[in-house]
């Protein structure tokens, strides 16, 4: 599996996935490191290899479909199914909560919740849920990354591909603010 994360890392490096620097989040808090996977994920020989990576983690579980969390989950969700062999569905938020809008729902069948990084769990425990109080069995959740560091709502660790905690800090408590750098706000979500 380590063979596995060095790739990964590798990967997340070429693509700009992953950086180092001075980041402003957006919880508001300051870190050294930012992770975002569809730097990555935007390379389909790359998104087939962490999918594939995945799937060889969630093998023997009997899983019938993969469900993830629009819009973060749907490359890695749909290359795990495609990895398994399975069907691949996803729910997206209908005025603020998770719901399955496109697809008819799999009564009775075992699914896994594939999401691309995990920090506290939400957007994946809310596809599990919706899922589960529809009929579903909810197997497993995954991710390719698990930055959690054990703080995640889940009744047990995800699988993943790779863990890691980074540090964050309090703007007024920065020690990169302090040194005189100026963060940067990098992601989906502009200041």
């Amino acid at each position: 599996m380590s063979q596995i994360r060095d790739k990964l890392e590798e990967l997340m490096v070429a693509s700009g996935a992953y950086l180092k620097g001075h980041f402003l989040l957006t919880s508001g808090k300051h870190s050294g490191h930012y992770m975002q996977c569809a730097m990555m994920l935007r390379f389909p020989d790359k998104a087939e290899f962490a999918g594939r990576s995945i799937a060889e983690t969630l093998k023997g579980k009997s899983i019938d479909f993969v469900a993830s969390p629009a819009i973060g989950g749907l490359i890695i969700g749909h290359e795990v199914a495609k990895a398994l062999g399975v069907p691949f569905i996803f729910c997206e938020r209908e005025n603020g909560k998770m719901s399955l809008r496109r697809f008819p729902v799999p009564v009775g069948e075992r699914f896994v919740v594939v999401e691309d990084v995990i920090t506290t769990g939400g957007s994946a425990a809310e596809v599990g849920k919706c899922l589960s109080e529809a009929g579903c069995e909810w197997v497993d959740t995954a991710c390719i990354v698990d930055r959690s560091g054990g703080m995640h709502c889940f009744d047990r660790d995800p699988v993943s591909l790779w863990k890691v905690s980074f540090p964050v800090y309090d703007p007024d408590e920065c020690p990169l603010c302090s040194d005189g750098s100026k963060p940067y706000k990098p992601g989906s979500r502009q200041v």
